[in-house]
C-alpha cells in the first residue's frame, strides 16, 4: 500500500515542491515548526532511516543540507534544524527548518498552516534562495 508521501510524489495529493531529482524530492510541511519547514523524502519507499541503503541515505542528507542552506539564507536564521523522527508517516523523511532556538525543534508546537498565501510565500522564498545558492537545476517550478 503506497504511503502518504508516495501519493504526494506520484501527484495524487497536492504539495508545494521545493526540490526534485531522480531519487529525492522535498516539499513544505503542512504543519510547519517554523516558516519554510521542509520534508526531504526519497522516492523509494523506505520506512526507517536505519533501513535505507547508505547511498540513498547519503543522497537524502545531501539534499537536506542544500535545503538547510536555503532556509538559513531565506529567513536569515542562525541554524537549520534537522530531525529524523519517523513516527508520523512510515516513509523515511527528514525535517529541515530554519531555527532560532531549541524551541523551534518542538513538534508539539507545529500547527497546520491554513493560510495558503503564507505557504505560497514560504515556497517562493525558499525556491529563490536555493536558486541564489546555485541549486537551480533541482528547484521545483
Amino acid at each position: 500500500m503506497p504511503t502518504l508521501f508516495s501519493r504526494i510524489l506520484d501527484g495524487e495529493l497536492p504539495a508545494r515542491f521545493i526540490w526534485q531529482d531522480a531519487e529525492v524530492a522535498a516539499f513544505l510541511s503542512i504543519a510547519p515548526l517554523t516558516p519554510g519547514h521542509t520534508l526531504v523524502v526519497p522516492r523509494r519507499e523506505v520506512d526507517r532511516w536505519t533501513d535505507a541503503d547508505g547511498a540513498l541515505l547519503a543522497r537524502c542528507v545531501t539534499v537536506a543540507q542544500a535545503i538547510g542552506r536555503g532556509v538559513r539564507h531565506a529567513w536569515d536564521a542562525p541554524r537549520a534544524a534537522l530531525v529524523i523522527a519517523g513516527f508520523e508517516v512510515p516513509h523515511l523523511h527528514i525535517h529541515v527548518a530554519p531555527a532560532w532556538s531549541m524551541a523551534d525543534f518542538d513538534f508539539s508546537r507545529a500547527q497546520v498552516e491554513k493560510d495558503e498565501t503564507v505557504m505560497d510565500d514560504a515556497a517562493a522564498r525558499l525556491r529563490t534562495a536555493l536558486r541564489e545558492l546555485g541549486f537551480a537545476e533541482h528547484v521545483a517550478s
